[in-house]
């Protein structure tokens, strides 16, 4: 084994590190509303369930030096946010997403994807995703860094809708192999849903 001490190393090396072994995540495509009324869209693969009663998700969103992102500060400002799981349909579409672009430009507008009303939220969809959750803000949790400048924000949110497309839904369950969800990787490498298998937990 190699042993290596995080301290020793450079934040790069220690994200390389993380991303390289925390495989595959799945990624959250995230729309958000600023103040101004522009439609915030972006993927992020720091994404898990927190719970289930109530339905929690987490998303950690990265600063750049010490800055919030669009998606922190709009889930801040307006208290909603609409988390979509990434299908092979849309990850063409959602990577373009990914790009840099000013607070008052919106990312879904480099996209053919679809905006479409809430129910419960101001924050509007994308009606492509498979699924869709919409959310409020349960909590922002800054992480990392230093106290004067957080390396993230943790985003705990509440799901309070869930929208589902009847081919991926089967009594109350949710098909793998008719969502085909994708996955990050390291580096530029994503994946697709692989061989499933059967392990009974011991009682």
């Amino acid at each position: 084994m190699i042993t290596i001490d995080p301290t020793a190393q450079t934040d790069h090396e220690n994200y390389k590190l993380l991303i390289g072994s925390v495989i595959p995540r799945p990624i959250a495509f995230v729309t958000t509303l600023s103040q101004e009324g522009t439609l915030n869209a972006a993927p992020f693969s720091y994404f898990s369930i927190v719970a289930s009663q109530p339905p929690l998700l987490s998303i950690s969103v990265q600063r750049k030096a010490g800055v919030i992102k669009d998606t922190t500060r709009n889930a801040i400002d307006r208290g909603e946010l609409v988390i979509h799981i990434t299908d092979e349909s849309i990850i063409e579409q959602v990577n373009l997403t990914a790009a840099n672009l000013a607070p008052d430009e919106s990312e879904v507008d480099r996209t053919q994807l679809t905006p479409v009303p809430s129910d419960l939220v101001a924050v509007p969809g994308i009606k492509e995703p498979k699924i869709r959750m919409e959310c409020r803000l349960e909590q922002v949790i800054p992480l990392g860094g230093t106290g004067e400048q957080p390396a993230c924000d943790l985003l705990i949110a509440r799901v309070v809708r869930f929208h589902i497309a009847e081919d991926v839904y089967e009594n109350g369950r949710i098909l793998a192999e008719k969502l085909n969800p994708i996955s990050r990787m390291a580096g530029h490498d994503y994946t697709k849903l692989g061989e499933k298998f059967i392990l009974t937990r011991p009682e």
